[in-house]
Formats: C-alpha cells, sequence, structure tokens
C-alpha cells in the first residue's frame, strides 16, 4: 500500500502512509466540517420523505397510488445513476487525487433541485402535477447522488482503522440528525398540514434550500481539509479490467458487502416508511395533525445522545451485535404503534423514542461497516471505493422510494381518498385501519426481513481484529 502513490491534492501533498497508525485519532476540525456537509443532506433526505406524499396527494389531489409511483419511479433512475456517479468520482480520484470536483457539482445544484420540487406551478393537478413532481424529483435524485456519492466514500479513502472510521461516521450522525430533526420540524411548521398551499410549501423550499448550501460548502472544506492531513488509501497505480462494469464486479463480489447492502434495503425502506406515514399516524389515528412535528422529534432527536453511546459500546461488542440489536429494537417499537389512539401519546411517544434509538444505530453502524467492507476488498477494492458507495446510495434511494410506495399501496389497498389542499374529506374506517397497519405492522415485518439478511454478515470480527493492509484483509473479504 505504501508503495503506491497517490497524486497530489489542491490541497497540498498527501501525507505519507509509512509508518502511520491507522488508530490515530482524526483531527477535531477535520471531523467537525466534514460532519457539517450532513445537516443538509438530512434535511434532503427528511423533508421530501416527510411531506412529500402529503403534498401530493393533499394539496396537488394526486390519487394515492399515483403518489406513490411518483416517489418510486425516480429511484428507478438513481439505481443506474449512483452507481454511475460512483464510477466517475473514482476516475477522478485516479487522476486528481480526490473527489472534490464532484462535491462541488452536488453543492451548486442540489439545493436550487430542491425547491423547485416544490414549485408546482397553479393549475397543475393529478397527473400533470404528478409528472412535474416525478421530472423534477430524479432531477434532485441526480444532484443529491453527486454530493452524497464521493462524501460517503471519505471513510474509505483515508487510511483509517476499524474504530476511527466509526468515530468518522459517528461524528456526522449527530450533525445529520439535527439537519433531519431541524429540517423536519422546520418543515411542518413553516408549511402546517392543515392550512398550507403551495406558496407556503415554495417558501418552506426556500428557506431550508439557502441552509442546505451553506452546510454542504462547509462539508467540502472538511473534506479537503482530512485529505490534507491524513495518509488516503491507494487511488492510482493500476485500474481495474473492464471499465465500468469491472468495477462493480469487485464490489458484487465482496461477500460482506453484499449481504450489508441487502439488508440496509430494507433499514432504509422502513426508516423512510415510518417517515412517510407520520402526516397521516397523526391527523387520522391520533387526531391532531400539530403532533407531527412531536413524533418526528421523538423519532430523530435520541440519535443525538444514543449515537455516542452506540459508538462506545461497539469499541467493546462489535457493531454487528450491536447492529442487530437496533433492528430489534425497531420492530418492537413499529408494533407498540398498533396501539395507535387507545394507547394515547403516553404509549406512541415511548415508542418513537425506542424507535429513535434504534434508527441512530440503523444509521451508524451499517454506514461505518462500509468502509470495513472495503478495506476488506484489498487495494483493489480500495481503488473502486466509489463504486461500492455508489451502489450503496443507489440502494439507500430505493429503500427511500420503496418505504413510501408501500404506505401510499397500503393507503390505496384501504381505500384512503385524496383532496386537495382546501377539501376536506371523511376516510372510512378500512381507510384508518390502513394507516394504522401501514406505520406499525408493514414496517415491522420489513425489519424482520432486515434481521434475517443481516445475520448473514460474516466480516465483524474478522475486521475487528485484523491490520489495516490489503494482504490481510483480502482473506476475510470472501468469507
Amino acid at each position: 500500500m505504501a508503495g503506491d502513490a497517490v497524486p497530489a491534492n489542491r490541497g497540498g501533498d498527501v501525507p505519507a502512509l509509512s509508518g502511520y497508525d491507522p488508530e490515530s485519532p482524526l483531527p477535531r476540525a477535520g471531523l467537525g466540517r466534514f460532519a457539517f456537509g450532513s445537516f443538509g443532506m438530512g434535511i434532503y433526505v427528511t423533508v421530501p420523505g416527510l411531506l412529500l406524499l402529503y403534498y401530493l396527494t393533499n394539496v396537488l389531489d394526486v390519487d394515492a397510488w399515483l403518489a406513490g409511483l411518483v416517489l418510486l419511479l425516480p429511484k428507478f433512475v438513481d439505481v443506474v445513476v449512483h452507481p454511475f456517479i460512483g464510477s466517475l468520482s473514482d476516475v477522478g480520484r485516479a487522476r486528481h487525487g480526490d473527489r472534490v470536483r464532484m462535491l462541488l457539482i452536488g453543492t451548486a445544484t442540489l439545493p436550487f433541485a430542491f425547491i423547485l420540487l416544490f414549485a408546482a406551478p397553479k393549475g397543475l393537478l393529478g397527473g400533470s402535477a404528478a409528472l412535474f413532481v416525478a421530472v423534477l424529483f430524479t432531477l434532485a435524485n441526480t444532484m443529491f447522488a453527486a454530493y452524497q456519492v464521493p462524501y460517503l466514500s471519505l471513510p474509505s479513502d483515508l487510511a483509517t482503522g476499524y474504530n476511527q472510521r466509526t468515530r468518522l461516521m459517528s461524528w456526522r450522525m449527530v450533525v445529520l440528525t439535527f439537519g433531519i430533526l431541524i429540517g423536519g420540524a422546520l418543515a411542518p411548521l413553516l408549511a402546517p398540514q392543515e392550512t398550507a398551499g403551495r406558496g407556503q410549501y415554495l417558501s418552506m423550499a426556500v428557506v431550508l434550500g439557502v441552509i442546505m448550501l451553506v452546510t454542504m460548502l462547509v462539508g467540502v472544506s472538511g473534506v479537503r481539509l482530512l485529505l490534507r492531513t491524513v495518509p488516503q488509501s491507494p487511488s492510482g497505480g493500476t485500474h481495474t479490467s473492464g471499465g465500468v462494469i469491472g468495477r462493480f464486479k469487485v464490489a458484487w463480489s465482496n461477500k460482506p458487502f453484499f449481504w450489508l447492502m441487502c439488508s440496509y434495503l430494507f433499514m432504509s425502506t422502513t426508516t423512510h416508511l415510518l417517515l412517510a406515514g407520520t402526516p397521516f399516524y397523526t391527523e387520522y389515528v391520533m387526531d391532531n395533525p400539530k403532533l407531527t412535528t412531536v413524533l418526528f422529534a421523538a423519532f430523530v432527536a435520541p440519535a443525538i445522545v444514543a449515537t455516542p453511546i452506540w459508538a462506545k459500546i461497539s469499541r467493546s461488542r462489535g457493531k454487528q451485535p450491536c447492529l442487530l440489536v437496533a433492528q430489534s429494537f425497531c420492530v418492537i417499537g413499529s408494533l407498540l404503534l398498533l396501539l395507535g389512539r387507545p394507547g394515547g401519546l403516553v404509549l406512541v411517544l415511548p415508542s418513537m423514542l425506542l424507535l429513535g434509538v434504534a434508527f441512530a444505530g440503523m444509521q451508524l453502524f451499517p454506514f461505518s461497516m462500509l468502509p470495513d467492507t472495503v478495506k476488506a476488498g484489498g487495494e483493489d477494492a480500495q481503488r473502486n471505493a466509489g463504486a461500492f458507495t455508489g451502489l450503496w446510495t443507489a440502494t439507500e434511494a430505493t429503500g427511500a422510494a420503496l418505504g413510501p410506495y408501500l404506505y401510499a399501496a397500503t393507503l390505496a389497498i384501504g381505500g384512503f381518498v385524496s383532496s386537495q389542499a382546501d377539501e376536506t374529506v371523511t376516510q372510512s374506517s378500512t381507510a384508518i385501519t390502513a394507516v394504522r397497519l401501514g406505520f406499525g405492522l408493514v414496517p415491522a415485518l420489513v425489519m424482520i426481513v432486515a434481521i434475517f439478511l443481516q445475520t448473514r454478515y460474516r466480516l465483524d470480527d474478522a475486521a475487528r481484529h485484523a491490520v489495516d493492509s490489503p494482504v490481510d484483509d483480502s482473506r476475510v473479504a470472501t468469507s
């Protein structure tokens, strides 16, 4: 690894790898700036998931089944776009020594695409409104990938060890949580469910878009600082044969990565299902739309405290056992939500808090285990870290679409009736039951599948004790 030269980046020469201790603490300044980039990402991954389905069905008069397709179909584009961007970022890193160029493209375009997503012109309703949102959602997701993929490739690009990778992602997770929490809390306040029309949704998007732009720029500065101060994994030298396809084959042949990615698909689906279902659950089950912000905060806020605790426990117990516990918490919390209004806020609030603790673990551990799988694949995998990350984020994007789609499908089966912003519709008892089951039983069943797949992941014990060298790690990559 030491003999594989990495080109100088724009911040200066990359520090020498020889004699570097992979568990040397990463600089706090770099950690903080890097993590701050996740604030804007938190806004984007949350607000469309929280409000877009409701915006379509209750403001733009789009039928529930069609609204679900609007959220799902752009994600099929993501399945192609994310891995392609990951491969492009690998090529860029091999040539220039970093992925900053791709990061800057995402930073300059995503906030504006986000604003346009909630800018449906007056007069667009039903199918035409659905088409408008679908096109803008596809564009915004593509711009998000241009930022997300190179950003999340950094832990694999740095020559850090098992615990430092967890530390890096724990900082990121805490700031991401603040982004999710503030974005998810501000959005319903700026565009209240019971009164908001098109203008308020657009104003909300402008405010949050500006915040996204500023925080993402800080994230870029953090990436540059860490690249200047920490040695990097191999990037140049021998190129992977087969071009883009060859890069993806390297990732797909990594068994720990494959099982982790499959499990995370169902974790992501569950998380985004809960986000999409929250406004419906508060309005039609709890009979109080104002509780949307309360339940959302209860779901997200625990991660601020739980993430450092999860990280500390994982240093002695390992990431895999902790992740399985977090997934189990998610199943329990979801099933408790089936009781709904009869149990009252006294039961629902603790259930959401338990789900919040689970959410923290299901964000921290998979994202810190991803670079473990890359390191385990040796130099060839490390040169193609962008391909790994692109496939990973494509999986996350697919889950982000499947979650709302599953919930929308549940509503459609129950006979839920869509409406315009100024229209009041009385839902049937069957529709109310669908709202409840979609928010409680369905996520529990999806998470059980995730647990089964996660048990197939075999890398954790070996990764905890492995020396960060391609020779040793490549032996555990196929286990």
